[in-house]
This record gives C-alpha cells, sequence and structure tokens, in this order.
C-alpha cells in the first residue's frame, strides 16, 4: 500500500511543479494555495519508503499511511478538475460561439465558482496533510528512504540437502547437461527463467551440488546479486572472496579488484551461479562479463537465475532459456507430505491426508506455497484446521497476507519500476474465476484510471505505452500462458499473483467473485462485480469515493445508474458487461471525469444519450455487442479526447460530421454492424488511427464512397466476415509505410491480392484465413510471416 501512495506522491508534486501547472495555477488564481500543497506533499513524500518498511507490525503506522494516501488520492482527483475544465474550454473555443461562451459563465462551472470551490477543496487537503505531518509519535520516527537498503537474510546461499528435493529430475538433467558439454565459447551463460516462488534458486542448488558438475569444474563460486543494486564493484569484491576463499578486508578501487579477479580466474575452468538476477543494464553486465572472459579456459559457464525474460535475454548465450513451469500435482503432493507430516503420518490421518490434496491443487503448481502452507499445518491434526485453510482464502493465513506467505512475490512486486507497479497493482480489479483475461480489456483499466505516461517513451499514444507495459509484465513472469491474437493477448493470472495484488491493494479495490460482498471498506475506490451479488445498491449506498465500477451479469436498472451518477462524481470508468437496461439517464452529464464507458453486451438498450458526448475526458466508448443500438449520438464528434471506439449499431451509415471527424481516434473496433453499407466518408479520422478491425458487417462494401486516398498511420487492419468485398479498398494503399498486420478472414468473394502490396515495406504478418477463392499472392512482396488456413486454392506467387 505504502508503495503506491509513495508513487502517488511522486507524480503528484511533479504535476504540481510542472510548468504547465504553474501556468494553470496563474489562470485560476491558486497559485500560492497550491504552492503549500505541494511543499507538505513533499515532506510527506520523503519518509513514506521508509515507512512502508516499518508497518508490517504497526498497526498505528499502517493505519496512517492508509489516511495519507487517502488524501493523495483525493487531490488527484481535486487537480483532475483543471485538466477538464481545459478540455471543456477547448470544445467551447471548437464548436460554440461568444454567446455560448457568456451563458457558459453564468453556469454551474462558471470560471469565479469555479476557482472559489477549487480554492476551498486544496485548503481542506493541506489541512488534513498538516494534521497527518503533525502526528509526532509518527512523523518523527521517520527517515528519509536510503536508496540501496537491504537486508541480508535475504541472501542465498548453495548448500541443499538433495533428499528434501522433489521433482525437477529433467530440468536439472537438462542444465546439467548444458553445463558440462564442451562448446565454442570461452565463457557460456545459461540462463533459468521463471515466476517467484517456482524453485529456480532449488534448482540452480541441485545443479550446482552434482557430483558430475564438482567433477567438471575447477571452481564453483555462487553469487547471491542483490535485486536492488546491480553494483559491479561490490559483485566483484564478493566473488573475489569466494574465489580466493577469504573476505576482502583491504580497501581496493574498482580496477585493482578487477586486476585481482582476472589473476584468480585466468586459466581456470569455473561455474560461476548469479542468482536472482534482476538487471536490465546490458552495459552493466558488459562490464562484469569482460572480466569474467578474459583469461578464462574454455568451457567455463555462468548459471543465472531470473524472473525476467529480458534479463536471460541481455545476459544469455545459449539458443534458448529454460522457463520453469509449475511443479507437478504428483510433486507438489510429495513436497507437502513431506512439510505437513512426521514420518508414515499421513497414512494415520487418511481425512487430513484428503484435505491437503485440496490444498495442494490450490497452491497451483508454486512449490514455495506448497513448503509455506505445508509447514505451518505439520504436526497439526485438528481436521478443522485443515479445512479452515481449504476453504478459506487461503494466503490471508496472516495479517499481512501474501507479504508472509510468498515474500519472492512480494520482492518481484516491490522492485518493479513504479509505471509496472501501478499496472499490476491494477490486476487486482480482474476475476480470479476466469481462465483468461483480455490484453485490451486490461490496457483499458489502465488508461481509464490514468496510470499511463506517455513521457518516457517519446510521447508515445497511451495505448501504445500500455502494450509495452504489458508486453514487459509478462517478460518479468507475471502472466502466465500468454497467446498472440495479433490485435490482443490472452493471458493467465496464477491465484498467487491474484493474492499479491489484492494484498496490495487492500482497502483501495474491492473486487467480487468468489469470495462474496462481506469486508467491504468504505474507503473503497474501485469496486468490481463478476458474480451476481446480493444488495449491490445498499452496497453502492455506503460508498462515496468511488473511481470506477465494473459489473458483469448483475441486474442493473435506472435506479442503480442514478445512484452512480449523482454518488460519485470523480468516477472515471463504468463497465458494465452483459447488463440488460434499456434506459441511459443523461444525468451522466455530470461525471466529467469519465474515461471509460463500456456497454458492451448490452442487448437492450437502444440509445445513448446526446449528453455523453459532453464527457470531453472520455477516452474509451465500448457498444460492441448492444444489437439494437439505433445509432451513435449526433454530437459524438464533440469527445475530442476519444481514441478507442468499439461499435456495434443497426444504422447504415454513419452521419456527416461524426466518427469521420473524430481525429484523436486511434483504435476503431466494428462489429455485427449487420446494415452498415460504407465506413465514414469523410475519411479524415483515418488519419490517426492505427488499428482498424472488422468483424460481421455482411453488407459493407469498403469501396463504397468518394475515399481520397490520404497518408495514414495504420499499423494494423483487420477484416473478417465481409462477403461484399472482392478486392482490398484503394485507399488502404495510404499505409504503404506504416501497415504491419494485415488480417484477412471469412471474406468468401475476395479472390485476389493487389500488386500494390509489394510496396508495403513495413507489413510484417499476413494472416489469410477461410478465403475460398483467393488464389495467389503477389509477386515480390517483402519478407513476412505468411499464416494460411482454410483457403483451398491459394498458392504464393512465384
Amino acid at each position: 500500500m505504502a508503495e503506491l501512495a509513495f508513487d502517488l506522491a511522486i507524480r503528484l508534486t511533479e504535476k504540481l511543479g510542472s510548468i504547465a501547472y504553474d501556468e494553470i495555477c496563474l489562470a485560476w488564481g491558486v497559485k500560492s494555495d497550491l504552492r503549500k500543497l505541494e511543499g507538505t506533499m513533499s515532506t510527506i513524500k520523503g519518509v513514506l519508503l521508509d515507512a512502508e518498511e516499518k508497518q508490517a507490525n504497526n498497526k498505528e503506522l499502517r493505519s496512517w499511511l492508509r489516511q495519507v494516501k487517502n488524501v493523495f488520492l483525493d487531490a488527484e482527483d481535486v487537480l483532475d478538475e483543471f485538466d477538464c475544465e481545459a478540455l471543456r474550454k477547448q470544445v467551447v473555443e471548437k464548436f460554440h460561439g461568444t454567446g455560448r461562451k457568456v451563458r457558459r459563465f453564468f453556469s454551474r462551472s462558471n470560471p469565479i465558482a469555479f476557482r472559489f470551490r477549487v480554492a476551498h477543496e486544496i485548503k481542506e487537503l493541506r489541512e488534513r496533510l498538516e494534521e497527518l505531518k503533525a502526528n509526532k509519535s509518527i512523523f518523527d520516527s521517520l527517515t528519509s528512504h536510503s536508496k540501496g537498503y537491504y537486508d541480508d537474510h535475504d541472501k542465498t546461499y548453495s548448500f541443499i540437502c538433495a533428499s528434501e528435493v522433489v521433482g525437477r529430475g529433467f530440468e536439472k538433467e537438462a542444465i546439467v547437461n548444458s553445463l558440462i558439454e564442451q562448446c565454442d565459447d570461452c565463457v557460456s551463460v545459461i540462463p533459468v527463467v521463471g515466476m517467484g516462488g517456482l524453485g529456480k534458486t532449488t534448482l540452480a542448488k541441485l545443479v550446482y551440488n552434482d557430483t558430475r558438475v564438482i567433477r567438471n569444474f575447477e571452481l564453483r563460486i555462487w553469487q547471491y546479486v542483490s535485486p536492488l543494486d546491480f553494483d559491479i564493484a561490490r559483485l566483484t569484491k564478493e566473488i573475489l572472496s569466494s574465489v580466493l576463499g577469504t573476505k576482502i578486508s583491504e580497501k581496493l578501487s574498482l580496477n585493482q579488484l578487477q586486476e585481482k579477479l582476472r589473476d584468480a580466474l585466468k586459466d581456470k575452468k569455473f561455474l560461476l551461479v548469479l542468482d536472482d538476477v534482476w538487471n536490465e543494464d546490458a552495459y552493466k553486465w558488459g562490464e562484469l562479463k569482460d572480466l569474467l572472459v578474459e583469461g578464462a579456459k574454455l568451457g567455463s559457464k555462468v548459471l543465472v537465475t531470473t524472473r525476467n525474460v529480458s534479463v536471460a535475454s541481455i545476459m544469455g548465450t545459449v539458443p534458448t532459456n529454460l522457463n520453469l513451469q509449475d511443479l507437478s500435482e504428483e510433486d507438489c503432493m510429495s513436497l507437502f507430505v513431506k512439510c505437513a507430516f512426521k514420518g508414515g503420518q499421513e497414512r494415520e490421518h487418511p481425512n487430513l491426508f484428503e484435505i491437503g490434496k485440496d490444498i495442494v491443487r490450490k497452491c497451483g503448481g508454486v512449490p514455495l506455497a506448497v513448503k509455506t502452507l505445508g509447514c505451518q499445518l505439520y504436526s497439526k491434526t485438528d481436521e478443522r484446521e485443515w479445512a479452515m485453510i481449504r476453504d478459506s482464502a487461503i494466503w490471508e493465513l496472516e495479517r499481512d497476507g501474501v507479504a508472509h506467505v510468498l515474500p519472492a512475490l512480494r520482492l518481484s512486486y516491490t522492485h518493479l519500476p513504479p509505471p509496472l507497479k501501478r499496472c499490476l497493482a491494477c490486476c487486482s480489479l480482474l476475476p480470479r474465476t476466469y481462465k483468461e483475461h483480455d490484453s485490451r480489456l486490461l490496457i483499458n483499466f489502465w488508461m481509464a484510471n490514468g496510470i499511463l505516461e506517455s513521457h518516457d517513451h517519446g510521447n508515445l499514444a497511451l495505448d501504445d505505452v500500455g502494450e509495452l507495459y504489458f508486453k514487459e509484465l509478462c517478460e518479468r513472469s507475471f502472466f502466465q500462458n500468454v497467446k498472440d491474437f495479433t490485435v490482443y493477448s490472452k493471458f493467465r493470472m496464477h491465484d498467487l499473483i491474484h493474492d499479491l495484488v489484492r494484498s496490495v491493494t487492500q482497502d483501495e479495490c474491492f473486487t467480487v467473485d468468489f469470495e462474496g460482498t462481506k469486508g467491504i471498506s468504505e474507503s473503497v475506490r474501485h469496486w468490481s462485480f463478476w458474480e451476481p451479488a446480493e444488495n449491490v445498491l445498499s452496497i453502492l449506498h455506503k460508498q462515496n469515493r468511488l473511481r470506477s465500477i465494473t459489473a458483469k451479469g448483475i441486474d442493473i436498472n435506472e435506479s442503480f445508474l442514478q445512484t452512480c451518477f449523482s454518488r460519485f462524481k470523480y468516477l472515471r470508468m463504468l463497465v458494465l458487461f452483459d447488463t440488460t437496461f434499456e434506459d441511459f439517464p443523461s444525468s451522466i452529464v455530470s461525471l466529467k471525469h469519465m474515461r471509460l464507458l463500456d456497454l458492451s453486451g448490452n442487448e437492450r438498450i437502444t440509445k445513448l444519450p446526446n449528453s455523453v458526448c459532453k464527457l470531453q475526458s472520455l477516452e474509451i466508448l465500448c457498444v460492441d455487442g448492444c444489437v439494437n443500438l439505433e445509432e451513435l449520438p449526433r454530437d459524438i464528434s464533440k469527445l475530442i479526447s476519444l481514441g478507442v471506439l468499439y461499435i456495434t449499431t443497426k444504422q447504415a451509415s454513419f452521419l456527416e460530421n461524426g466518427v469521420g471527424c473524430m481525429k484523436s481516434l486511434r483504435y476503431l473496433y466494428i462489429r455485427d454492424c449487420g446494415n452498415l453499407t460504407s465506413l465514414p466518408r469523410d475519411t479524415s479520422y483515418l488519419a490517426a488511427l492505427h488499428t482498424l478491425v472488422i468483424e460481421d458487417c455482411e453488407q459493407l462494401d469498403l469501396a463504397n464512397g468518394n475515399y481520397q486516398q490520404i497518408p495514414l498511420r495504420l499499423r494494423r487492419f483487420c477484416i473478417q466476415g465481409a462477403p461484399r468485398m472482392e478486392a482490398l479498398p484503394e485507399w488502404l494503399q495510404g499505409a504503404a509505410n506504416t501497415l504491419r498486420v494485415l488480417c484477412i478472414s471469412d471474406c468468401e468473394n475476395l479472390d485476389a491480392l493487389p500488386e500494390w502490396l509489394t510496396s508495403f515495406t513495413s507489413l510484417r504478418i499476413l494472416d489469410l484465413s477461410e478465403c475460398p477463392k483467393l488464389v495467389s499472392l503477389p509477386e515480390g512482396m517483402h519478407p513476412l510471416e505468411v499464416k494460411i488456413k482454410d483457403c483451398p486454392q491459394l498458392k504464393r506467387g512465384i
């Protein structure tokens, strides 16, 4: 929780100190108020990391941290008011004349009233922070966090009792064979990759102590690498100490240390294990590798354990990494029996043994979880204790939940870069009961909650930044079984990762899946229902700070929506999957902070009120699967921030000055529009699009209309179920320099691809399926990956 508070404090103080906000301060006459708020925030920010380290056994400190975070979240809401007003001003200037501006001055949002209201809220925030700062018993005991702090008790060592290890025989043999086989490299690097708790260190210990490995190397060195600091001087000194068998007490320069290490390794065939590597700096690794390679005997090896695929790709020299998978259920049960029962005792307690099987299944193949829970149950024979673990949220056995049960996973989270930390924490909104999740949905969640930042990525669009972050979390082993479907990915989250992120967000997020609605805190900001639940409205009435509501398949009526719109003025995300309400209140206009509105799968709604178009902060609008939606709102072009649009509609054509004029639109998904005959005739919106997906639009003719060939930024174009398409549209030539992915599926009358596709220099993937008349591909296409399925007449051009 405190890590998120510290990160939030950084973002807010940076925002308050920016040039843009300096101008806002002057424009609204609140410069003095905001500067005082910034000062108080900065003071408290300085001690937050120290508070995080000390909070585990201090209830008063945990309570203080919760209060600090709540004030920071409220401050973020207030600061967002300025952004909302700036967007409203843009719309007024673009679409309305002077008369409208004058009338607006006397409305609820006139500048003078706004300034006084916000100034009052800023003053209240500062007073709350000052009160927290004045808590001497807490604040004076905290210090600024020192960089590089690390506890020695987390270090690993090379000893292991092999008889206590269960499973991993196949993986061990694979690594041993890689270590003892001859190779051309002077020093080969073999990475072992996997999520925390899978047993990478245990496996490395088994290999390190194998007699074949001992005989093969003159020198073996076990080196734990601090996740906080890949420090070359420290690593050199510690490796040298291991090689010499004595502690280096004298003060030596880095150059002297490196010379001694080179001399010590010269002409020796060695094995170096680098355990738990987090460093992604290729330059730092290059420095250390140069030391190891120089003078080393042919056949020396380095074995690296890491949770990050990127680290493995930077350090590894072998063709493939060993990606450690879940331990088999049989091996997990054997490990559990070793930990939970005294020798042979499981035969004396068959009921406990059966309960143990259920517990092991819930551990999901992670040996650290199996061992931890087994040890906690050791020598206990009361069936009620075992059943309580089996039937409850097993990872919350201790007050601090995952922090005690899975310290390895907690460490994985703690040392993530702040943006990835925020993104992973947001995964607490996802349901545990779902076997697979959609990367596109998750990225939409990230965008809506304002946790994506583009300034560190060359000002990329936010959804592009989201894709980068998703890929990084995959590489760090937080997501599993990732399936790439070109436009989006499907992935799984291990139950332990679910527990990790829910322990991190604690009172901030509440997710109803199989756990029910008990224990919901009044300070919850994000609320999601993935299973039908009783008393939904009564639960809502207990909340007053919600930023997001996600619900699937629950009964929704106008009273529910009116409650949301009237109570939660800072609501940023409203996601109502597969719900059945018919009327959507126009009072949604009051939610000026709204960034994501998703009504996917509602088969009853027939229209959206035009007031939706006054949500100038709205970035994502999803009405796909709304099969009875007559048409889109007439003023949709006023949604100047809208970048992502999912559409299902009964209309035959798009209105003029509608979707075709949305120049911020980057992602357009059109599905099940059975009456639609053409795309918007004004294709200026195409200039910003990077992804266009069209599915099951039987009447759509992409060549219908006077489309201009203009330069496009289109990177992905996917079309499925378009029987009227006989050829690719000519306007697609505008994407000759940008298109990377072209997917065509179930287009029964497409008989050829145009020769001009050979000029598409960026095209990397061509995916063709269920096109029975397609007979050939153009000659001379640039090298690319071609996927072909159910195209019986297709043969590549020669």
